[in-house]
């Protein structure tokens, strides 16, 4: 949780709602990306399939088979979204992320990019990954906006990450080319059906439920 009277946190959280209050804009499409550690686990036991009526049960052994990264963006006013697999996250991998999201909206004036606080999110990623001629043109692509730190709530790619996980991920995926699959199918039905996100929480609600993170003005 965030100190309380902090006003970096607050300054940077309304800025974020701020975004979200923005119109659906063709031209400039709020875009939220985020990351996530995947644990690859495989059972021990060949598992045996449940009969009608009978609910399915893990076997407590089992063995870890190391870790993949997710990738995925979400644009929250229209249902368009993306996810993918990476061997591992750096900063690299953050700038090639940003260009296949760059190559989503070719036509868009500017991106308006919600992308958490963390020293891998920057523009200096891109020149790490790619010549300076293309680094600066896919940094022009973006408006970027942070969360605050201890904030990554406020990124509504957080609630993508919710539903992979209660829809696709309760069983145990072994190693990077199940987690592929599974991760590919449940993003197809995800694209299929268009679903939207509509952001509730606005500036006045922070304002009264989050008092406690807002400065005291001394008189």
């Amino acid at each position: 949780m965030p100190p309380e009277q902090n006003a970096a946190f607050v300054c940077a959280m309304e800025d974020m709602l701020d975004v979200y209050e923005r119109p659906l804009d063709v031209a400039r499409p709020v875009v939220c990306l985020d990351e996530k550690l995947c644990q690859l686990i495989k059972d021990v036991l060949q598992p045996i399939q449940p009969k009608p009526g009978q609910v399915k049960r893990e076997d407590s052994e089992y063995e870890r088979c190391g870790t993949a990264n997710l990738f995925g963006w979400v644009e929250p006013l229209t249902g368009r979204r993306d996810v993918w697999v990476t061997d591992r996250r750096a900063s690299v991998h953050d700038a090639h992320s940003l260009e296949r999201l760059a190559a989503a909206y070719p036509h868009a004036e500017k991106i308006v990019l919600v992308q958490d606080n963390l020293s891998t999110h920057s523009k200096a990623a891109l020149y790490q990954a790619f010549s300076p001629e293309k680094a600066h043109t896919l940094a022009q692509r973006f408006e970027f906006h942070f969360p605050p730190r201890h904030g990554s709530w406020l990124n509504i790619q957080e609630l993508e990450w919710s539903a992979l996980a209660r829809q696709a991920l309760k069983e145990r995926v072994g190693d990077k080319e199940a987690l592929i699959k599974v991760v590919g199918h449940w993003l197809t039905r995800r694209q299929q059906n268009a679903v939207c996100i509509r952001w509730q929480f606005t500036t006045p609600d922070a304002r009264r439920k989050l008092s406690r993170l807002y400065p005291v003005q001394s008189d």
